[in-house]
């Protein structure tokens, strides 16, 4: 409770009895039970402590009326006072109060109620329209003013019963008669019945400043709306039942049998309660002014100032009234606004002290309230040394248990709206708006402060409530933990791998691999053992952490060499944007034996065509081969003879068939380079194929015959090389005649086998060749080749081969010449085609569309190149034409009109 008003009495043991009473401005009408009408001026005293007045007598009319003046309304836009005295509605003249009609229809009168309208046009006239409704036993006149006099707003209302109370309510009538309330459409006449009266007959209807009413029920008020249906949830319960009510917003004053009570409807609280040395029974307000009357005494309600008012309100924890209050003051608009600012903000911090979180979260997010003020309200959230600088209007609540838990979800709502709205406006090169709890404790100065207060404090709230969301709230692209607070708390509930993400996400890659070190030795058996965690960061860190990368994958290379070379191989953009020259060098010096295995990946999986790899793959299969060959062959038993080239047995046999597999599909290695790096007598198929690639056949066929003897592979060499179009391959089956018949010396071939001597001729396997592959071998140059006593018998079936095949290409060719000739010719005969072009028209010669007759007689019509139109002077060529009878030739569609000829 607090003093919204101050009684100041003005008339006091009147010797008059009255009856009722009206006000405008500082005028007060009194109408006594005697018939005199008392008008006094009532006067503020300047520089009162107390509320004081002058009281003047103005005027006393004791001929106003010769029986108890019932009713008064001073209508101060219209001039004139309308009163309600011996049961008739009389007009009277507010200046000299002299009476100007005396409505004898209104005869029987005992109530009537005006409405006063007010519109204001666009020019910023303001027009008053005055409505009066007049109860007549059962009966409802209605009238407005014009002229200077009331005429009827239409024909008269029958009601049920005489009515005891009535209020305007726009079209409305609220009727109020013993024992109900009835609500009177003024258009249309219908009455909806409302609700009973209650047990005390006496009905209460008050018209509210907004358009609404107030109706009593016992110690009940009912608020309804023009409609007739309630406007709130609940009524205004009084201490006693009411005798008669006025709405003086934000307040509802009723008179009790004993005092004056005062109510506001919303909040719905008392507010006050004034005892008077004598029952109040009437009252009134005008002009701002409210006053209460008893039978002999008069008091004016006086306003306690607002500001006195919020001053108590606030004191009191009354933030609602306070702010409804604070909103009718009529300070400048800044103040006003700060005002109810800073009330707003004690009211959400009451509310949060009552533990209503949501209410007090969302008014903070209203006000733009500094987030660090509302973190503050909860524990353990800022560091201490932050927390301190803080003030409060009241220290705040102690959570723990199931209302802290409470407590934080709201605030991770609120946050996370608070985050969403500085995402969006983080762009903006506006000024940071923030208030305080308590005025000038505003600690956030940029926007980029807030976002890392509000990101830190959520990643706690997280961790208190939904650890699951920690991890998610690190991940996000802008996300703006502060550094060392963060790593403080997830170090303390140790969150190792949100504490991770935090270093990736903010540069940290060293601290983050070094935590990942730490607890890859610390917890044995544990998720963070191995190296799984540490691969999988390296690989996200891409080329511009190249240094980081080879700095930290060395213990992984010696702890798990085939999980460290995933590091480099993974299929993950960051790893394929690596260097690889540098990847190379790096692998090559911290273990040689990964450098195949990389290699193998860019040259097979990335299809990385850089003949630097490709030489460098052809070098290390080499190196590895050689020492492993030498190892092997010295295991063997005396005399035996080694395997075939790949067929080895072990990890010699694997990697030398890898080695020449390679060298028989890759294109993209320099041979001469790597020649110079196989030995002369060992490596002889590998030998072989760079030879090959080299265009040597001689050495590399002499490889295949004289020192591997593998005649199959000789051939498949000659298969694989062979190419009539080409002159280094077109003879590759003539050398390898040459093999078999004419052995080389091997010394000119420099190849250096241990095992070769004088070579002998293989006759046997020339013949074959010959027969097998006649078509790939020049003849004459096999038959100069051959030795002298070679007999016809032993090349007969190659001769033959030869002879058909020869006659297969000269009928292919006398066939493509044919065919040629043909096209020849018609190509010919389209040329004189297009040269000339004759066209004859007969009598039987019909049009394609119309299917009549063209002409009755035959005319011949030669079109030749230099044919031209008459119209457009192009040439006719092969386009649709027209004559005209003189033989005028044009193009159809140059001929406009058929009866016209061009020429004309």
């Amino acid at each position: 409770m607090h003093d919204a008003y101050e009684a100041a009495p003005l008339l006091e043991k009147l010797p008059l009895t009255i009856e009722s009473i009206a006000c405008y401005d500082d005028v007060l009408l009194v109408g006594t039970k005697q018939g005199h009408l008392l008008v006094y001026k009532i006067r503020a005293i300047p520089g009162a402590n107390e509320a004081k007045f002058e009281v003047s007598l103005e005027r006393s009319n004791k001929s106003f009326s010769k029986k108890p003046i019932t009713q008064l309304a001073a209508i101060p836009e219209c001039h004139i006072l309308i009163s309600l005295a011996d049961n008739v509605i009389s007009i009277h003249d507010l200046e000299v109060f002299n009476i100007m009609a005396c409505m004898q229809k209104t005869r029987g009168a005992t109530l009537f109620a005006t409405d006063l309208q007010r519109e204001t046009s666009l020019t910023g006239d303001v027009k008053h329209t005055l409505r009066m409704c007049v109860a007549v036993k059962r009966k409802l006149q209605l009238f407005y003013w014009k002229n200077r006099e009331f005429l009827d707003l239409q024909t008269e209302l029958g009601v049920p019963d005489v009515p005891k109370a009535m209020a305007w309510c726009k079209d409305s009538l609220c009727v109020g008669f013993k024992r109900d309330y009835f609500l009177i459409k003024v258009d249309t006449g219908s009455l909806k019945e409302l609700f009973p009266t209650g047990k005390q007959l006496e009905p209460i209807v008050t018209k509210l400043t907004d358009d609404k009413l107030a109706l009593g029920r016992d110690e009940m008020s009912v608020f309804i709306n023009s409609e007739g249906s309630p406007t709130h949830k609940y009524g205004l319960n009084w201490s006693d039942v009411p005798i008669v009510m006025e709405h003086h917003s934000p307040y509802i004053i009723a008179l009790l049998p004993k005092y004056i009570e005062i109510r506001t409807i919303q909040p719905r609280t008392l507010i006050q309660s004034i005892e008077l040395t004598s029952k109040p029974r009437l009252i009134c307000q005008g002009s701002g002014h409210i006053y209460v009357a008893s039978s002999n005494f008069v008091w004016r309600l006086v306003s306690i100032s607002m500001t006195a008012q919020i001053r108590q309100l606030l004191q009191g924890k009354e933030f609602e009234l306070a702010l409804v209050l604070a909103n009718m003051t009529e300070e400048p608009d800044s103040e006003k606004t700060l005002g109810i600012q800073r009330i707003q903000n004690l009211y959400a911090f009451e509310l949060f002290s009552q533990h209503r979180f949501e209410e007090s979260l969302k008014i903070f997010l209203d006000l733009k309230t500094d987030p660090a003020n509302v973190i503050g309200l909860y524990p353990n959230l800022l560091p201490a040394e932050f927390r301190n600088k803080l003030e409060y209007p009241d220290r705040p609540p102690d959570l723990i248990g199931g209302e802290l838990e409470k407590g934080i979800l709201a605030l991770i709502e609120y946050l996370t709206q608070k985050r969403n709205d500085l995402i969006k406006d983080m762009g903006k090169e506006e000024k940071m708006i923030s208030s305080a709890i308590v005025e000038g404790c505003t600690t956030i100065k940029s926007k980029r402060q807030l976002s890392q207060i509000i990101d830190t404090t959520l990643l706690k709230c997280y961790i208190q409530t939904n650890d699951a969301l920690v991890a998610p709230l690190l991940r996000l692209k802008d996300n703006n933990c502060h550094i060392e607070e963060s790593e403080r708390v997830l170090k303390k509930h140790q969150k190792y791998s949100e504490l991770v993400i935090l270093y990736e996400r903010k540069g940290l890659h060293k601290k983050a691999l070094d935590l990942l070190l730490k607890l890859s030795q610390k917890s044995p058996g544990s998720q963070w053992a191995g190296t799984e965690r540490t691969v999988e960061y390296l690989q996200r860190l891409g080329a511009e952490h190249l240094d980081t990368i080879f700095e930290y994958a060395g213990w992984v290379l010696k702890f798990s060499p085939d999980d460290g070379l995933t590091i480099f191989t993974e299929d993950l953009h960051e790893v394929e944007s690596l260097p690889r020259r540098r990847v190379l060098e790096y692998l090559e010096k911290t273990d040689r034996q990964l450098a195949i295995p990389y290699l193998e990946h860019i040259v097979t999986v990335c299809n990385d065509e850089t003949p630097e790899f490709h030489n460098k793959l052809v070098n290390l299969y080499r190196e590895r081969v050689q020492k492993q060959m030498a190892d092997y062959i010295q295991s063997l038993p005396e005399g035996q003879l080694p395997a075939m080239a790949g067929r080895e047995p072990g990890d010699l046999g694997e990697l030398r068939s890898k080695l020449i597999s390679f060298l028989e599909t890759s294109t993209k290695y320099e041979p001469p380079k790597l020649l110079t790096h196989f030995p002369f007598d060992g490596l002889y198929e590998e030998r072989a194929l760079l030879l090959g690639k080299l265009g040597r056949h001689e050495q590399a066929l002499h490889i295949y015959v004289h020192v591997l003897q593998d005649t199959q592979k000789a051939e498949e060499y000659c298969k694989r090389h062979y190419n009539k179009h080409t002159e280094e391959n077109r003879n590759v089956y003539l050398c390898l005649l040459k093999m078999y018949l004419s052995p080389p010396d091997p010394n000119t071939l420099r190849v250096m086998p241990s095992h070769l001597e004088d070579l002998e001729p293989n006759t046997t396997q020339a013949l074959r060749i010959l027969e097998e592959h006649a078509n790939q071998i020049d003849t004459v140059k096999v038959l100069h080749l051959l030795p002298d006593p070679t007999k016809v018998s032993e090349i007969l079936v190659f001769l033959e081969n030869v002879l058909e095949d020869q006659a297969s290409r000269k009928r292919g060719s006398q066939l493509l010449k044919s065919l040629l000739y043909q096209e020849h010719l018609m190509i010919q005969e389209q040329r004189m085609f297009y040269q000339k072009i004759k066209c004859v028209i007969s009598d039987e010669r019909m049009c394609r569309v119309c299917k009549k007759r063209m002409f009755y007689q035959k005319i011949k019509c030669v079109i030749s190149d230099e044919r031209m139109c008459r119209v457009c002077k192009k040439r006719i060529g092969n386009s649709a034409f027209a004559r005209y009878p003189n033989g005028v030739i044009v193009h159809y569609y140059c001929c406009k009109d058929t009866k016209v000829c061009p020429d004309e």
